[in-house]
């Protein structure tokens, strides 16, 4: 049995499709069970990485488990979520576990690599005998998802950092190296670094959406200021704010196109358009 915790996430959801078609049995976590929709093969349960009890039933029998948190950089001390996941998974016996993690982990010095490093640290405890893979991917096609209640109800995105570069990822690819994972024991104890096959702006990528769409799409830049007054108001501590802002004007990294998707599945990465097929109806206006 493989656990899939973030299971109608973006990534979660992609690794339950790829792996109930395969056979294999998957027990798909999420605080709203009632509420996923999954594929035949695939079980709803219940878990909150607040909820010890909830984590103690999820990881009952399971050999194999995929992990990631939403928990938002400095919302605790620490990165408490991926902690009680890395536990829950260690008192079960779990076999394999994959991590979901971010471009360079806890590399750097500021609060979100100080983050990413212990939320990576819990899951490489050699204590907890876990034969895990780490996944670092940068950003993912699937934020272009914010756009599609702009979309929906005209032609024009206001968007944040538009002119930053990215080689976004699918995470369909994610999902499938993530599987292997899982499935097999060539990636024990490897930590993947990962980008999609072309680097691109949000400014491009939108273009690339409308051209899909056949629509003449419009972007509005927003400025840096409405941007941490956004992320202010979201909910962010001021020194994640700052993080992200220096992270984001002061740095390219990101931009770079790594060869890892292709070397690990033997076929080039997909590309933005391809997502975009794929996702047209997400931007479509709805009748």
């Amino acid at each position: 049995m493989i656990l899939v915790t973030g299971a109608t996430g973006h990534v979660g959801n992609e690794l339950v499709r790829r792996l109930t078609a395969a056979g294999e049995p998957v027990r798909a976590m999420t605080r709203r069970p009632a509420e996923a929709r999954l594929p035949e093969g695939a079980t709803a349960v219940y878990g909150d990485a607040d909820d010890p009890a909830s984590l103690a039933a999820a990881f009952t029998g399971v050999t194999g488990a995929f992990l990631m948190s939403a928990q938002g950089v400095g919302a605790a001390d620490g990165p408490t979520h991926d902690r009680a996941l890395a536990e829950a998974a260690a008192r079960a016996g779990v076999r394999r576990v994959v991590k979901l993690s971010v471009l360079d982990g806890g590399a750097g010095s500021d609060v979100i690599a100080r983050w990413h490093a212990a939320a990576e640290a819990a899951v490489t405890d050699p204590s907890y005998g876990l034969a895990w893979t780490l996944l670092r991917p940068g950003r993912f096609m699937s934020n272009a998802l914010q756009w599609a209640g702009q979309l929906r109800a005209g032609d024009e995105v206001s968007t944040p950092f538009a002119d930053r570069p990215a080689a976004s990822v699918d995470p369909a690819d994610l999902a499938e190296i993530a599987a292997i994972a899982l499935t097999t024991d060539e990636h024990g104890g490897a930590t993947h670094e990962l980008s999609g096959p072309q680097t691109l702006t949000p400014a491009e990528e939108l273009r690339i959406l409308g051209e899909t769409l056949g629509r003449a799409v419009r972007l509005r830049p927003l400025p840096d200021d409405v941007a941490r007054t956004g992320m202010s108001r979201y909910g962010f501590p001021p020194e994640v704010v700052d993080a992200i802002m220096h992270r984001t004007l002061n740095s390219d990294r990101g931009a770079e196109v790594l060869p890892t998707v292709e070397k690990l599945l033997g076929r080039p990465a997909r590309t933005f358009a391809q997502w975009a097929g794929e996702h047209a109806d997400a931007f479509t206006p709805r009748s």
